[in-house]
């Protein structure tokens, strides 16, 4: 029995290549849904080329225009998208004062831009159709502030706000919109921000920082983030819209 209600729908996940974006692909699979897998590594399509019910596509969510050529491309092939998950996203740290103008530009074009581009392309498609759901990955930086994480956290911030802001206009359409806000997981992003000491500094919290640690001890794995995109994505969450799903082991104790 599809309990989820999932089943035989079709989706498209971006950063699909590895970490939380595979994690989500492999769960939606799981729960029967034909996965469109965007990435914009072309090695997408060979990681995905034996999986049957999922395909792999090549795509930069800062391109507008091949953006809008895989939307098509995924609803000729595989038919109609129902879910759209906004995975895709970078991190790039260090303080203000010495941050790039590149990498201002980049964080944004990807974290914020890239989800303002998917999300209008496909949820075109979405309205005259008057079903669909939309989950947007961001982070639980963009409610808590976080040291030499200005750009990160305020690019995840502006992404949350669109995403509700996407909910509210198309609710009455019956799409729904939602957030899955992640706190620290266990995907190479995380691990790129590792020292010698590796998770410790994170379970327990850094004074010099101002960041507690995460109460429930332990890194969340990216399936656990999966999990959450899954149940707002399904039947389960049929009136649930415009909602920000902490998934951070109470590292932000909910501020």
């Amino acid at each position: 029995m599809d309990q989820q209600g999932i089943a035989g729908k079709v989706a498209f996940v971006t950063g699909a290549g590895q970490g939380i974006g595979e994690a989500v692909v492999r769960a939606l699979r799981a729960g029967g849904v034909t996965v469109a897998a965007v990435d914009r590594s072309a090695e997408v399509q060979a990681k995905y080329a034996d999986d049957r019910g999922i395909t792999g596509f090549v795509a930069d969510v800062t391109d507008s225009a091949r953006v809008a050529d895989v939307v098509s491309e995924v609803e000729h092939s595989l038919g109609a998208i129902d879910i759209l998950a906004n995975v895709a996203g970078v991190l790039r740290t260090g303080p203000v004062a010495d941050y790039a103008d590149e990498d201002w530009a980049h964080t944004f074009g990807v974290n914020t831009t890239g989800v303002f581009t998917v999300s209008r392309e496909v949820t075109r498609r979405m309205i005259p159709r008057r079903r669909g759901c939309v989950v947007t990955v961001s982070s639980n930086a963009a409610g808590v502030p976080r040291h030499g994480m200005a750009a990160y956290a305020a690019s995840k911030a502006a992404a949350t706000m669109f995403t509700k802001c996407l909910g509210l206009e198309l609710a009455g359409y019956g799409i729904r919109c939602n957030v899955v806000a992640p706190g620290s997981t266990d995907t190479p992003m995380q691990r790129a921000m590792w020292t010698d000491a590796g998770a410790d500094p994170v379970l327990r919290g850094d004074l010099d920082t101002y960041r507690v640690g995460i109460p429930l001890g332990r890194i969340a794995d990216p399936e656990d983030v999966a999990a959450a995109v899954v149940f707002l994505a399904s039947d389960q969450a049929r009136h649930i819209t415009m909602h920000d799903l902490y998934v951070d082991g109470g590292a932000t104790l909910r501020a």
